[in-house]
């Protein structure tokens, strides 16, 4: 199954790949370049087909816990000043996203959609400090009972050139459903209360809507 964002991208690449894969056939007279160049194109489609894959994840609907919103590694736990929305402490889980990831986004909590907002920005390297702050992105602030406001932020990388974002102020986030999507490599931070008790660790390989942040 393919995200909805990645159908005309998959259209127009298989369109372009097969002609590509034609001409080379007509044209190339050497068989070994031939078979390289037409491997190559193959190769090429497979890798966009599985960035817009879509895994069927049915909603897990844990009241009481954190997931994460997308697949990747985590690669920050630690309490940072939240300077948007809390302007205060907040504990910070951030998710890295290869190319290779899985990229939907899903909602981290239940709850109410009280704040989302687009902001234009730089494309840093996903992991850069700064990137959270200037790179392209968008700040979700979900209203859940048991954790209270749960904010997470979708950034754009160096290669990433446009996030999608679902979420609108007003309407109710299911857990685990479908929040957005993120072109190519890039990053999603979930700021939690301080002294939220956290069940993963650095470096952890995790899967949106699957892996429990916080229980």
């Amino acid at each position: 199954m393919f995200h909805k964002e990645g159908f005309v991208i998959i259209i127009i690449s298989f369109v372009l790949i097969a002609a590509a894969a034609l001409v080379v056939e007509q044209f190339v007279t050497l068989k070994w370049l031939r078979i390289v160049l037409q491997l190559s194109l193959f190769v090429f489609l497979i890798l966009i087909l599985q960035f817009f894959r879509n895994p069927i994840r049915p909603p897990l609907a844990l009241p009481d816990a954190v997931i994460a919103p997308v697949d990747g590694k985590v690669v920050i736990i630690e309490e940072v000043e939240e300077p948007e929305y809390f302007k205060g402490k907040r504990l910070q889980v951030s998710i890295f996203m290869s190319p290779l990831n899985v990229h939907v986004t899903r909602y981290p909590v239940t709850g109410k959609v009280i704040f989302s907002k687009y902001h234009p920005g730089k494309y840093l390297v996903a992991w850069h400090p700064k990137s959270s702050t200037l790179n392209e992105r968008t700040t979700i602030v979900i209203n859940n009972p048991t954790f209270g406001d749960v904010l997470y932020r979708q950034i754009a990388g160096a290669v990433a050139r446009r996030i999608v974002n679902y979420a609108e102020v007003g309407e109710h986030a299911i857990q685990g459903a479908d929040a957005g999507f993120i072109k190519f490599g890039s990053r999603v931070d979930v700021f939690l209360p301080p002294n939220t008790p956290i069940q993963v660790k650095i470096g952890q390989k995790v899967k949106g809507g699957i892996t429990l942040i916080s229980d």
